[in-house]
């Protein structure tokens, strides 16, 4: 058997293991505890290198409308690099308040977050609220079922805000999405969402371009790793 042919097995494996980690990931994030027990996420897999492409890009347009997103030029530098993202979604927290008067939204009735006007969906605004934090809450209990798999896996992984408001603005994700998170995920030696410069996307151009070729054309990387 050549080497060649060896380190493509490898790199064919590597990536079959993030699909099925990140199904597994899924799967935790679905049944971890709900308030009232009640389904109010969805997760949806992005495990295409083209799709993860796509969703980068959109992150690097919304880093140039807001001056507060500079960031997302490292965050998509990040993404770049990984092997799924899981969008996690609040379908009910923005239309369908939770109706028990908790407050944390900082309305004294669920009634008045009902008729607070939404902000207009435009360049410069990643979620167009008012949320219902107690409904939005639920999207924490199914990431950390998603990190902790993935601890317990050996799965690098990173959380984005970011990719998450970028999922929405692509239609990609239900319509009733008020809130969205992602969390990437990597098999690699080294994780890409840890230890990362806070100029990542600039001084690690010529490395993003070249994996950029490398997701173009990967049977290079198996002749000349």
């Amino acid at each position: 058997m050549s080497v060649e042919r060896t380190l493509k097995e490898f790199e064919e494996d590597r990536k079959e293991a993030a699909r099925v980690a990140a199904r597994m990931l899924l799967a935790s994030a679905v049944t971890s505890p709900r308030v009232g027990g009640v389904g109010e996420c969805t997760v949806h897999i992005i495990d295409d290198e083209c799709d993860i492409e796509d969703l980068c890009q959109v992150v690097e347009e919304m880093s140039s409308e807001n001056k507060a997103w500079e960031f997302f030029l490292r965050d998509a530098a990040m993404l770049r690099d990984a092997d799924a993202v899981l969008v996690v979604t609040s379908l009910r927290s923005l239309t369908d308040p939770s109706d028990i008067n908790c407050n944390l939204c900082g309305k004294l009735t669920c009634e008045y977050l009902r008729k607070e006007e939404k902000l207009p969906m435009e360049p410069g605004i990643a979620y167009t609220g008012p949320l219902c934090t107690f409904r939005a809450m639920n999207i924490s209990y199914a990431v950390d079922g998603i990190v902790s798999l993935a601890r317990n896996l050996g799965i690098d992984y990173g959380v984005f805000w970011s990719a998450g408001a970028a999922a929405m603005r692509m239609g990609i994700l239900p319509r009733a999405t008020g809130f969205a998170l992602a969390v990437a995920i990597s098999v690699t030696e080294k994780s890409p969402f840890r230890d990362i410069p806070v100029k990542y996307s600039e001084i690690n151009e010529r490395t993003m371009n070249d994996r950029i070729i490398r997701r173009l054309w990967p049977q290079f990387r198996s002749i000349y790793s």
